[in-house]
């Protein structure tokens, strides 16, 4: 079994950025079963982090807590320096959040789907036709605005829900398995998508995933939950160096969980893929 990995503060690469999302023994408890085990961490603004563990390791659960869809059992957390127990209308301003179930109405087109939530967000009505028009342009999909979402392809779906949980600039932004069920050629946009908000916008990202090239690709550092603890913190580098020379996040995966990784899903099969992998996954 691999040492726990849990990264050291004072590396110049995150020393000088602010903390945004912080919990310190933040728990779950569901009856006698513990979904999240006082998990402490840290996520520094601007960054992409990823949470990577087989299904039930208690991923899902944490997500939902730190956006106010569970009241946790006990522990600490704070949202762009919010605390979640005292104040969870006002974290919920300042977040987005993108879940692994099919959001998007399909009976609506792109357009409405984010006009409504426009509304939702309370944007003023003055401001919704120019924030929803830059959003379209964001991720590409002003020629598709009048279509109903229903004949969307997955990745263009996904890319409106981004749009949308994005529509009121979020300091932070959550995704629940954002690319599960999409083709390669998808994945990939999803992909740029992301590190476009971040670059260009300064978002922070949480995200699980069970794809370990998305993982590896995409996230400036990583956190392995297994069993509802987080056991390991630390870049893709650092991670697969502490194994070997020659090591693959496939290879850190199965020697801190001891499970193998499934293959995900198809396109045609995204709502069903998504629904597969919810729970307290």
């Amino acid at each position: 079994m691999m040492p726990k990995i849990l990264h050291d503060a004072t590396d110049p690469m995150f020393a000088e950025k602010a903390t945004v999302i912080e919990t310190k023994d933040l728990t779950k408890e569901f009856g006698s079963f513990t979904a999240v085990n006082a998990v402490t961490l840290s996520v520094n603004a601007g960054e992409i982090f990823g949470l990577i563990g087989p299904n039930g390791a208690g991923k899902s659960t944490l997500i939902k807590m730190l956006t106010t869809l569970l009241h946790p059992t006990r522990g600490q957390a704070s949202i762009a320096g919010i605390d979640l127990f005292a104040d969870p209308a006002q974290i919920r301003a300042r977040i987005g959040y993108v879940p692994q179930l099919v959001s998007a109405d399909g009976n609506l087109t792109g357009y409405e789907n984010l006009l409504m939530s426009a509304r939702l967000y309370d944007i003023p009505h003055a401001e919704r036709e120019d924030v929803i028009a830059d959003a379209l342009a964001r991720v590409e999909l002003s020629d598709a605005k009048d279509r109903l979402v229903q004949h969307y392809s997955g990745g263009m779906i996904r890319r409106l829900e981004i749009a949308q949980a994005m529509l009121h600039k979020p300091a932070v932004l959550f995704l629940d398995e954002p690319t599960v069920g999409l083709d390669p050629v998808a994945r990939h946009a999803v992909w740029q998508h992301l590190r476009d908000l971040r670059d260009d916008i300064g978002t922070t990202i949480l995200l699980t995933t069970h794809q370990m090239d998305e993982a590896d690709a995409l996230c400036d550092r990583i956190g392995i939950m297994h069993a509802g603890r987080l056991d390991s913190v630390d870049t893709p580098a650092a991670l697969k160096s502490a194994i070997g020379p020659d090591a693959t996040l496939d290879d850190v995966f199965a020697a801190l969980t001891g499970h193998d990784l499934v293959a995900g899903g198809t396109l045609s099969n995204i709502r069903r893929e998504r629904q597969s992998v919810r729970s307290h996954g």
